[in-house]
């Protein structure tokens, strides 16, 4: 089996939405507890599919293409959507930046881990996001945690899994993307968490979600 084109624009669409966005998280829970208010998720994630950056310093991309990026220069990241933490009550940024990293079609694992390596260089030397106009009160300028994760489908090889688990990157296996996720309703309490660093991302369990979780609201 291949991952199909579908399947990618599906979750990309799909983590685009601060509803998705969550229930992806869901699957990572270290990063769930990242986000400042789990009662008022739509004012704590700022979703940006696709992200552009205008760096402040001149970056040297390394392999055999060797391109150099000047200093102010407006540049696409090649990962698929950074999620933005931000403070609800004061409308603020917060130091933590998401990155989310899909498995593409006809990419096999030393491209996915690439384009992260080249988010890390790109983002080196500091940055400001281009905003969604909506949000464009936000201060643009980088965080200090730059976190990655990868998001995988059944049908991906499995030494991409294998891969991302041997390099200790945070992974999640996105179970279904063909169906529709439910709106995002408060989890459980954190007495509920775990660390796991892979999890089947099933959607069906999102009619589970229990009562607000009052450590991170």
């Amino acid at each position: 089996m291949v991952v199909k084109p579908v399947q990618y624009e599906t979750l990309l669409s799909t983590c685009s939405d601060y509803a998705g966005a969550m229930a992806l998280l869901r699957q990572h829970r270290p990063y769930l507890e990242v986000i400042p208010s789990m009662r008022r998720p739509q004012d704590s994630i700022v979703a940006l599919p696709l992200p552009n950056i205008r760096i402040r310093q001149p970056v040297q991309m390394a392999g055999s293409t060797g391109v150099a990026v000047s200093a102010g220069t407006a540049v696409s990241l090649p990962c698929d959507v950074v999620l933005l933490m931000c403070d609800p009550e004061w409308k603020i940024k917060t130091g933590v930046e998401l990155f989310i990293l899909i498995h593409r079609p006809q990419e096999d694992f030393s491209d996915l881990l690439m384009r992260w390596r080249r988010t890390q260089i790109l983002l080196d030397g500091g940055y400001e996001w281009f905003l969604p106009a909506r949000h464009q009160h936000l201060l643009s300028e980088g965080a200090d945690t730059l976190r990655p994760l990868f998001v995988v489908f059944p049908e991906s090889p499995d030494r991409i899994l294998k891969g991302l688990k041997g390099a200790g990157l945070p992974t999640v296996v996105y179970a279904d993307p063909t169906d529709d996720l439910e709106p995002f309703t408060p989890l459980p309490s954190s007495d509920d968490l775990h660390l796991d660093e892979t999890a089947e991302f099933d959607v069906s369990e999102l009619d589970d979600l229990g009562p607000s979780n009052q450590a991170n609201g």
